[in-house]
Protein backbone atom coordinates (compact mmCIF):
# COMPACT_ATOMS: atom_id res chain seq x y z
CA UNK A 1 0.00 0.00 0.00
CA UNK A 2 1.14 3.66 -0.73
CA UNK A 3 0.61 6.22 1.59
CA UNK A 4 0.59 9.66 0.60
CA UNK A 5 1.87 12.08 3.49
CA UNK A 6 3.18 15.50 4.24
CA UNK A 7 6.48 15.96 2.48
CA UNK A 8 7.13 19.64 3.01
CA UNK A 9 5.52 22.69 3.99
CA UNK A 10 5.96 26.39 4.59
CA UNK A 11 3.99 27.84 7.33
CA UNK A 12 2.24 31.01 7.22
CA UNK A 13 3.82 32.91 4.65
CA UNK A 14 2.56 35.99 3.92
CA UNK A 15 1.54 36.42 0.04
CA UNK A 16 3.59 39.35 -1.73
CA UNK A 17 2.16 39.10 -4.99
CA UNK A 18 -1.48 37.95 -7.00
CA UNK A 19 -0.56 38.12 -10.75
CA UNK A 20 -3.75 37.01 -12.63
CA UNK A 21 -2.00 37.84 -16.16
CA UNK A 22 1.32 36.17 -15.07
CA UNK A 23 1.93 32.29 -16.16
CA UNK A 24 0.25 29.79 -13.66
CA UNK A 25 2.51 28.68 -10.20
CA UNK A 26 3.31 29.77 -7.02
CA UNK A 27 7.16 32.33 -6.96
CA UNK A 28 8.53 30.71 -3.82
CA UNK A 29 11.63 32.44 -2.34
CA UNK A 30 14.12 30.13 -3.93
CA UNK A 31 15.99 29.37 -0.26
CA UNK A 32 12.61 28.66 1.07
CA UNK A 33 12.44 26.31 -1.33
CA UNK A 34 15.80 25.08 -0.95
CA UNK A 35 15.02 24.80 3.22
CA UNK A 36 12.24 22.90 3.17
CA UNK A 37 13.33 20.30 -0.01
CA UNK A 38 10.10 21.61 -2.56
CA UNK A 39 11.39 21.42 -6.10
CA UNK A 40 10.71 23.41 -8.66
CA UNK A 41 7.87 22.22 -10.98
CA UNK A 42 6.67 20.09 -8.18
CA UNK A 43 2.80 19.91 -7.33
CA UNK A 44 1.87 22.21 -3.67
CA UNK A 45 -0.94 22.80 -2.24
CA UNK A 46 -1.69 26.38 -0.73
CA UNK A 47 -4.25 26.87 2.24
CA UNK A 48 -5.29 30.59 2.74
CA UNK A 49 -5.89 30.68 6.01
CA UNK A 50 -7.47 34.54 5.56
CA UNK A 51 -10.33 33.36 2.69
CA UNK A 52 -10.14 29.20 3.67
CA UNK A 53 -9.21 28.94 0.00
CA UNK A 54 -7.63 25.96 -1.00
CA UNK A 55 -6.06 25.66 -4.44
CA UNK A 56 -3.25 23.54 -6.43
CA UNK A 57 -0.77 24.82 -8.64
CA UNK A 58 3.30 24.22 -9.00
CA UNK A 59 6.23 26.20 -7.29
CA UNK A 60 8.53 27.99 -9.07
CA UNK A 61 11.52 29.41 -8.06
CA UNK A 62 11.79 32.93 -6.85
CA UNK A 63 14.73 35.01 -6.16
CA UNK A 64 16.95 33.79 -2.96
CA UNK A 65 16.24 35.73 -0.25
CA UNK A 66 13.81 37.88 -1.97
CA UNK A 67 10.56 36.94 0.45
CA UNK A 68 8.10 36.74 -2.40
CA UNK A 69 5.39 34.40 -2.23
CA UNK A 70 3.96 35.17 -5.35
CA UNK A 71 0.57 33.34 -6.28
CA UNK A 72 -0.18 33.77 -10.48
CA UNK A 73 -2.48 32.54 -13.18
CA UNK A 74 -6.21 31.99 -12.37
CA UNK A 75 -4.62 30.65 -8.66
CA UNK A 76 -3.96 34.51 -8.25
CA UNK A 77 -8.26 34.64 -7.89
CA UNK A 78 -7.86 32.83 -4.73
CA UNK A 79 -4.89 35.07 -2.85
CA UNK A 80 -3.96 38.61 -2.28
CA UNK A 81 -1.17 40.43 -1.40
CA UNK A 82 -0.99 40.03 2.94
CA UNK A 83 -2.61 36.55 3.11
CA UNK A 84 -1.76 33.97 5.29
CA UNK A 85 -0.90 30.81 3.22
CA UNK A 86 0.47 27.70 3.99
CA UNK A 87 2.24 25.80 1.13
CA UNK A 88 2.10 22.06 1.05
CA UNK A 89 4.05 19.28 -0.97
CA UNK A 90 2.89 15.10 -0.41
CA UNK A 91 4.96 12.32 -1.32
CA UNK A 92 4.10 8.35 -1.68
CA UNK A 93 5.52 6.39 0.42
CA UNK A 94 5.45 2.89 1.37
CA UNK A 95 4.60 1.42 4.89
CA UNK A 96 8.35 0.81 5.53
CA UNK A 97 8.95 4.18 4.26
CA UNK A 98 6.59 5.64 6.09
CA UNK A 99 7.03 4.49 9.09
CA UNK A 100 10.80 6.08 9.36
CA UNK A 101 9.51 9.25 7.43
CA UNK A 102 9.14 13.00 9.27
CA UNK A 103 8.68 15.67 6.81
CA UNK A 104 9.98 19.42 6.73
CA UNK A 105 8.09 22.21 8.32
CA UNK A 106 9.36 25.85 7.45
CA UNK A 107 8.51 28.41 9.79
CA UNK A 108 8.99 32.03 8.85
CA UNK A 109 8.01 35.42 10.03
CA UNK A 110 5.82 38.47 8.13
CA UNK A 111 8.51 38.82 5.73
CA UNK A 112 8.85 35.50 4.72
CA UNK A 113 12.40 35.17 6.51
CA UNK A 114 13.17 31.15 8.22
CA UNK A 115 12.47 31.79 11.88
CA UNK A 116 12.92 28.00 12.24
CA UNK A 117 12.32 24.40 11.21
CA UNK A 118 11.48 21.35 12.42
CA UNK A 119 10.09 17.50 11.69
CA UNK A 120 7.43 17.17 13.48
CA UNK A 121 3.88 18.96 14.52
CA UNK A 122 3.30 19.23 18.65
CA UNK A 123 0.19 17.38 19.74
CA UNK A 124 -2.83 19.41 19.82
CA UNK A 125 -4.29 19.99 23.27
CA UNK A 126 -7.44 19.31 23.83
Amino acid sequence: MQLNLLKAKIHRATVTHAELHYEGSCAIDGRLLDISGIREYEQVHIYNINSGHRFVTYAIRGEEGSGIISVNGAAAHCAQPGDLVIICAYAEFDEAEAAKYKPTLVYVDGDNKLTHTNHSIPAQAA
